[in-house]
């Protein structure tokens, strides 16, 4: 395995990293202060906007992209640390325009859209003038299993015509929302995972009603997380993204990348964490002496770096198999990962949160945000018990493979 940055990564590691510093972490107090000013949870702070013509303008942009035309071009294993940085701020991902949902919908839309489609919604996506929001998780259904999915895609005509209602829609409440990727039913017969479709369905599209937006922890997220209900929604064909029955494919195309890059950023997130903790450590006194000194917070700091150490190498793995032979040959590794990296990155936050004590349950310092969000990643792009059945699954085929293989040596 080769985990060795190339000549490009390692620059533009120096620059997102000069960026953060001087532009971003600076910038955290600002954004929130103007979200609180405006009195709208999901305002668009003007700072946000600045930071990210400003990132455009220096190349610091689409990062997380194939291709090299849109700021891109780099390889899973160049783009990890970049991903970890920018991981290190909730705001950051949308500076450098690496935000999830829109790279999932990015990446769907390079690989299965139109020209139509490429020209008037991933273009303007790539450019930062638009944001996205990918519709898949149902309120009624167990989610965590796409072929429960009960909304409903039907060809009348040349148009296609949606109902149901889908929920935890991220981004909807983003002022810059303005398409939905919608994953739904559109046949009942054939294999179980050839029943789905992809269809783009502008937000302003009548029968499309948000009905409100979903608190995570107790937090409202700028670009919120939505239940939005479609009623005889009516598109052209020409909306569909792909081949009809094809949306099992696709949106497991999406989330192989989409998961290895949450992953990434946890790992930045962490080490945050692990550096706040320390310096609180070393600031405070108690009972005569410094938080630093206690043999348990010292525990926690040791156990800490091991435990990123180790998440970051399974981050580099998978994303070296991405490389060298595909997302399908990886997805063991990244089903490992997706379960490991928030496991870890929670338990740093938690120590992190404990060391500040009550300071640590507010907003002077972003660990309760922090945490909030690695508890819902978890759950969002399938819960851990998902990933372990997957690996489980391999971990037996393998093992009754191998039996299999020394009862036939045996025989002969």
């Amino acid at each position: 395995m080769q985990f060795g940055n190339s000549a490009r990564s390692l620059e533009l590691q120096e620059r997102v990293q000069d960026f953060m510093v001087s532009r971003v972490y600076p910038a955290e107090r600002l954004y929130h202060e103007q979200i609180l000013a405006s009195g709208d949870p999901h305002h668009q702070p003007a700072v946000m906007e600045d930071l990210k013509s400003e990132a455009r303008e220096q190349g610091l942009w689409n990062l997380f992209h194939p291709s090299v035309e849109w700021g891109g071009g780099l390889t899973n294993v160049e783009y990890a640390p970049l991903a970890e940085i920018m991981g290190r701020s909730l705001i950051a991902p949308e500076v450098f325009n690496c935000s999830a949902p829109d790279t999932g919908n990015m990446e769907v839309l390079t690989l299965f859209g139109s020209a139509e489609q490429q020209d008037k919604w991933l273009k303007p996506l790539l450019s930062g003038e638009i944001r996205s929001a990918f519709c898949m998780t149902e309120p009624d259904v167990a989610s965590s299993d796409p072929t429960n999915i009960e909304f409903r895609i039907e060809r009348d005509g040349g148009d296609y015509v949606l109902n149901g209602v889908k929920w935890w829609a991220t981004n909807l409440y983003h002022p810059n929302c303005r398409v939905l990727l919608v994953f739904g039913r559109s046949g009942v017969d054939g294999p179980r995972h050839q029943r789905h479709s992809v269809v783009l369905v502008p937000v302003d599209t009548p029968g499309v009603t948000v009905r409100r937006a979903l608190p995570v922890m107790g937090f409202q997220h700028q670009e919120g997380h939505a239940e939005v209900a479609f009623d005889d929604v009516r598109v052209p064909a020409a909306n569909l993204v792909g081949v009809e029955g094809r949306g099992f494919e696709m949106g497991q195309a999406r989330l192989g990348p989409g998961r290895i890059h949450h992953c990434m950023r946890a790992v930045g997130m962490a080490e945050r964490a692990l550096e706040l903790l320390c310096s609180r450590a070393r600031s405070r006194s108690t009972f005569g002496r410094s938080i630093a000194d206690n043999a348990n917070v010292q525990d926690w700091i040791a156990e800490s770096r091991i435990g990123i150490e180790m998440t970051r190498l399974l981050v580099m793995k998978a994303a070296w198999l991405m490389d060298t032979v595909g997302n399908s040959k990886a997805r063991t590794e990244i089903a490992a990962i997706k379960v490991a990296a928030p496991h870890v990155a929670l338990r740093v936050i938690d120590r992190a949160i404990q060391v500040h004590g009550a300071a640590g349950l507010g907003d002077d310092v972003p660990l309760a945000s922090m945490w909030a969000f690695q508890r819902a990643l978890r759950i969002a792009d399938g819960p851990d018990e998902v990933h372990k059945r997957s690996i489980a699954l391999r971990e037996l085929r393998d093992s009754e493979t191998l039996v299999a293989g020394a009862a036939e040596v045996a025989a002969s």
